[in-house]
């Protein structure tokens, strides 16, 4: 499981995905979330900005990625 630090209180889930190269784009981070292929602790969200905070888990295409508070 990999692992992404942020400076802030939450990162929107479409960046995470960006930022982890799990999408080539932002557009398409949306797209894959949008189509239900993303989750979050073990949910599907739909919600592209949906705020992901340290401590919680994405999943998507068999990678898993926590966010922690760097």
């Amino acid at each position: 499981m990999e692992t992404l630090a942020i400076h802030d209180d939450y990162i929107e889930l479409y960046k995470v995905l960006k930022i982890e190269n799990m999408a080539a784009s932002g557009g398409e981070a949306k797209f894959l979330i949008s189509e239900g292929l993303v989750r979050v602790n073990g949910l599907v969200d739909t919600r592209k900005r949906r705020k992901t905070r340290p401590g919680e888990i994405v999943e998507y295409n068999g990678e898993e990625v926590r966010i922690i508070r760097r």
